[in-house]
């Protein structure tokens, strides 16, 4: 029996989805995880850190449980826009690195902290979406709620959120019942080695959640008061102001499920490290470049500032030098009314050279 052939057409055409396939000369295919596991994910988040730093913000909050921007629905708007989805997304800092997550739509998102009290917030976080089905859920554990606020799940962030500062906390008993629950989830259905300190850490964010309520702010846990100015409630229910409309994590349950999602699938990875330091940010670069991916969007907050104040910008700019960028990617600077997108390649390269 004659062995069968192929029509020449049908190898024609094989042969060219082969090399549609393949990558270019001198390109690497991407490679980006579509999820980690959960043995993935710590040792990212260890093998890219570096030590535990210190920061002291200008008002004095070592904490910086929650961030003073009242522009992010703005920043969020602009980037939905301007940021093209599906690259790999830097952070620094608290809960507003969501909405940027929610809004640039990344396959991988790393948020780095020179603080590993930032760690142990982003880890409540992370368990909070996954034991949330949705907003209204997640609003009741993260300020450990008696019951849930009024809403639906088309209600506005607004409407849950003020709801939600109306509502009554939980006493003593059932906010160690939820620590436990938050823990458990952490430590034995995510298998996280953490340590004593790490399990201190996270209980101290949480509590000052509890503590608070809505109402926490950028420096309730250093002057122990609240305020409707720059708490959580206002910032979370912010409106872009070109639009009037929402546009945070928690606008609707399409960008919550987003950052859902990811937490899910263990990609968005806390890690401690220094801006200007040796190791955390070249580590990042090196295993964006490694997957043939590239930096879509910085969020750097003003560290800057700091940076250059301590006379260790350059060393900043040097590392962000060395990451895979194109002529997209964009730092983010929020200002007084909205946000600064600069091109990372030209002014890392520029400053990195002076």
């Amino acid at each position: 029996m004659s062995e069968p052939r192929f029509p020449v057409r049908l190898l024609v055409v094989a042969a060219a989805a082969l090399l549609f396939a393949l990558p270019l000369a001198g390109q690497t295919r991407e490679t980006l995880p579509a999820s980690l596991s959960d043995r993935e994910f710590w040792e990212l988040s260890e093998k890219l850190s570096e030590p535990d730093g210190y920061f002291k913000s200008n008002s004095g909050s070592p904490d910086n449980l929650l961030s003073n921007e009242n522009t992010v629905s703005t920043v969020a708007a602009l980037l939905k826009v301007r940021v093209k989805p599906g690259g790999v997304y830097l952070g620094v800092g608290p809960e507003q690195n969501f909405s940027y997550i929610a809004a640039t739509r990344p396959k991988i998102a790393f948020v780095t902290d020179i603080r590993r009290g930032n760690l142990h917030l982003h880890l409540m976080y992370k368990a909070l979406f996954e034991l949330s089905a949705n907003r209204t859920e997640f609003v009741t554990k993260l300020f450990s709620l008696q019951s849930a606020p009024e809403g639906t799940t088309s209600s506005p962030a607004a409407e849950l959120l003020y709801a939600a500062l109306r509502a009554v906390p939980v006493d003593e008993a059932g906010f160690k019942a939820n620590l436990k629950t938050v823990v458990d989830h952490l430590t034995k259905t995510r298998r996280l080695p953490l340590g004593a300190d790490d399990l201190t850490g996270i209980e101290y964010v949480y509590r000052n959640f509890h503590r608070f309520g809505p109402g926490i702010n950028y420096t309730s846990s250093i002057n122990g008061r609240t305020g409707s100015a720059g708490s959580y409630a206002a910032i979370l229910s912010s409106a872009d102001r070109a639009s009037g409309e929402e546009r945070t994590y928690l606008a609707n349950e399409a960008e919550f499920t987003a950052i859902k999602t990811m937490q899910s699938r263990n990609l968005i990875v806390p890690i401690v490290g220094d801006f200007a330091g040796p190791k955390a940010l070249r580590a990042v670069g090196a295993f964006v470049k490694a997957r043939g991916a590239v930096v879509s969007a910085f969020y750097v907050s003003n560290v800057e500032q700091y940076l250059q104040r301590n006379g260790v910008w350059q060393s900043f700019c040097a590392n962000v030098a060395s990451m895979p960028l194109d002529d997209a990617s964009v730092f983010i600077r929020p200002t007084g009314s909205a946000a600064s997108l600069a091109p990372m390649a030209t002014e890392a390269a520029r400053c990195a050279g002076r």
